[in-house]
């Protein structure tokens, strides 16, 4: 696995989102076509695994978070950017989503969870905001940002 294949599983999955609202009705096809059980859910787990293990996805480090923007918004990710986190038992920055965001969750522990949500998929509306958790041991959250954008503030 390498970034332009990376590049292609994403685009696969970022084709069938073009469009649609960041709401739970997408929370819930997310959940019921890229479950936790799915064989989608798996590929992109496997390949973030094969990223932070090559070093290529989750690059950089702060705060006691390994992370890392590895796509930007172009038309071959219909406009989402891709970024991956690495996170064990710490809030992160709190953060707003201008035009939402949408967040798979990749438990490395057992019963990890990312903002309470367990394995799976979880979709922040526009204009929402948050301070990125992740409970119970360690995951990978993978986050597709609208045309990449996010605004980091100060309060939490």
């Amino acid at each position: 696995m390498d970034v332009p294949q990376f590049q292609a599983l994403i685009a696969d999955l970022t084709r069938q989102l073009d469009g649609r609202a960041l709401d739970a009705g997408l929370a819930d096809w997310l959940n019921t076509h890229y479950g936790a059980d799915s064989e989608g859910f798996a590929a992109l787990t496997a390949a973030c695994q094969t990223g932070v293990a090559e070093g290529w996805l989750c690059n950089r480090e702060g705060g006691g978070i390994r992370y890392g923007r590895v796509l930007k918004p172009t038309s071959d990710t219909h406009g989402f950017s891709v970024d991956v986190v690495d996170m064990a038992d710490l809030a992160g920055p709190h953060h707003t989503h201008p035009n939402g965001e949408i967040d798979l969750i990749m438990p490395l522990t057992p019963g990890a969870t990312f903002d309470g949500h367990p394995a799976g998929w979880c979709v922040y509306g526009p204009g929402t905001a948050h301070r990125p958790t992740v409970a119970h041991g360690r995951a990978l959250v993978l986050y597709l940002l609208p045309q990449g954008a996010i605004e980091f503030t100060r309060s939490a």
